[in-house]
């Protein structure tokens, strides 16, 4: 009897992507409104930055509190759980007039990332992904996100030309909410053995937090959400002041970027739309190759990448190639680390396991934000965060080569 082979593409991947890309959209359009809300309240650059900061912050914290919430009550609550937190949070920010109540407001907004984004997501698609195609599937979702991010940041600065910043956060909080619009889609088999099924949740979590191979995995995501969330949050500010003059009868003038903020908006598009080569390959060669030594030459390849692009001089062409080439390495990491930690712990707890290491991307998020701002106000430039990047970045990418890839194994009973 022949055996049918599992489809690759499905209802639930296809339902995953577009709230991922959706949720991620709206995520990847912050940094533009940097500008316009500090110059219309007259706020400093940290200001601003510290709501960035804090709403990366609370998404880490919210991602294991969802997964969880997802694994206990069922994963199609949490993520219409998160998409109205997140709805709610744009809409009242945009009544927000003074620098704490927007901070505090991005608390909201971080938590309903949380709930639609990829801790949740990534656990309902690799449980109904087939083993074979598993790690390709979750480079799909997780590219998903990177055609959100193709898609925010310009469409934030054309409404930005007819809408106040206060309009358009209420436009995206109903984009949020049209989201839900595939949740019928989301039915994803509890694929667990019957060891997994029979561990609780506490078991699982103490073996993970004592195997020195899942702390390596956890400080090793740090580098990661610190250069996504500066570069997210600082990069089109970065390109709308440093950059040199666009050339008005030039190429980019003729495609409409004919001013630095087009280009520094364009620059997270092109970030988004490299970023989808990137994934979908990393998830591919995650099925072929040792998944700790591809995360290793990821993110060595964002060391090199930014510490040269910080010692060149700052052009319309050399943003665009750095855009290009961090995008390749942007998210690829996503489906190699929530990847490497389904096979070290199993499905069952996928969700919460990839939340805590998640959280030390986060944790990164923040600070790679908050310095932005922060040193930026101080020195009037962001040449330090630049090179702290590329620091840590090369930790990450030593700390990654002593994991081991095989499962614990389980605590007897």
């Amino acid at each position: 009897m022949t055996q049918t082979k599992a489809p690759l593409i499905t209802p639930v991947l296809i339902a995953g992507c577009v709230i991922l890309m959706l949720g991620f959209a709206v995520r990847a359009s912050f940094g533009v409104f940097q500008i316009p809300i500090a110059s219309e309240f007259g706020w400093a650059r940290a200001e601003f930055s510290l709501a960035i900061a804090i709403q990366n912050l609370a998404w880490g914290i919210g991602q294991p509190l969802f997964g969880a919430v997802a694994e206990r009550f069922g994963d199609r609550k949490a993520i219409v759980a998160g998409a109205i937190t997140y709805a709610a949070g744009l809409v009242l920010s945009s009544f927000a007039v003074t620098p704490g109540a927007h901070q505090m407001l991005e608390i909201l907004v971080g938590f309903g990332i949380a709930g639609t984004g990829f801790g949740v997501v990534l656990a309902v698609v690799g449980r109904a992904a087939a083993p074979e195609h598993r790690s390709l599937t979750l480079g799909i979702a997780t590219a998903a996100g990177s055609m959100g991010q193709v898609i925010g940041a310009p469409t934030a600065e054309f409404l930005l030309q007819s809408y106040s910043w206060q309009e358009v956060f209420v436009i995206f909080a109903a984009v949020i909410l049209a989201s839900l619009f595939a949740l019928p889609f989301i039915r994803s088999p509890k694929v667990a053995t019957k060891a997994e099924l029979e561990e609780s949740m506490g078991t699982v979590l103490v073996r993970a937090f004592k195997d020195p191979s899942y702390t390596m995995i956890f400080l090793g995501f740090f580098s990661c959400g610190y250069q996504l969330a500066f570069i997210t949050a600082h990069f089109p500010a970065f390109v709308t002041e440093l950059c040199g003059p666009i050339d008005p009868s030039g190429m980019l003038a003729g495609i409409g970027i004919g001013t630095t903020s087009a280009l520094g908006a364009a620059a997270i598009s092109l970030i988004g739309l490299f970023n989808i080569i990137g994934t979908i390959t990393a998830g591919w060669l995650g099925k072929k190759y040792t998944k700790k030594y591809l995360l290793a030459a990821i993110y060595a390849g964002r060391t090199v990448a930014a510490a040269v692009f910080i010692l060149m001089p700052i052009t319309p062409e050399s943003v665009l190639i750095f855009s290009a080439v961090m995008g390749a390495l942007w998210l690829a990491t996503v489906p190699l680390t929530s990847g490497l930690v389904a096979h070290l712990y199993g499905l069952r707890y996928m969700g919460t396991l990839y939340g805590f290491v998640f959280l030390s991307h986060q944790i990164g998020g923040f600070l790679g934000v908050w310095l932005g701002g922060r040193m930026y106000d101080i020195t009037g430039d962001y040449t330090l965060v630049w090179w702290i990047g590329v620091g840590v970045g090369a930790f990450s990418a030593i700390v990654h080569l002593p994991v081991r890839e095989h499962r614990p194994t389980a605590v007897a009973a």
